[in-house]
């Protein structure tokens, strides 16, 4: 039995979610979230705000024990690309792109 929970359009870029996921995954539940929130990341906010989200649904909807919970899979997928226009020198343009993000977390509980 797994709890999952995701959260999209995060405006961050994957690749500096990616380094806060690979630092919780594995990790017991009260550890990652100490991590996740000690982290001197952006990322990490989003991330503490999932994993809590994560843990209620185990409580609430699988009657899990909080202190059993492990995050077993946890990964980020590229969401759309916002596009902008930067003025550059003899008016031309250059492309800006503003990436998003979609978290999902899954945790299990240990044997």
């Amino acid at each position: 039995m797994e709890a999952r929970a995701q959260v999209t359009y995060v405006r961050m870029s994957p690749r500096k979610v990616k380094i806060v996921l690979d630092l919780i995954r594995n990790k017991p539940v009260d550890v990652a979230l100490a991590i996740a929130h000690n982290i001197p990341k952006a990322a990490g906010e989003p991330v503490e705000k999932l994993l809590k989200s994560a843990v209620a649904n185990a409580e609430n909807n699988f009657n899990m024990d909080k202190n059993n919970l492990v995050v077993s899979e946890c990964f980020v997928c590229p969401g759309p690309i916002l596009k902008r226009i930067r003025p550059r020198a003899q008016g031309r343009a250059f492309r800006i792109e503003k990436r998003t993000s979609h978290i999902t977390l899954v945790l299990k509980e240990k044997e």
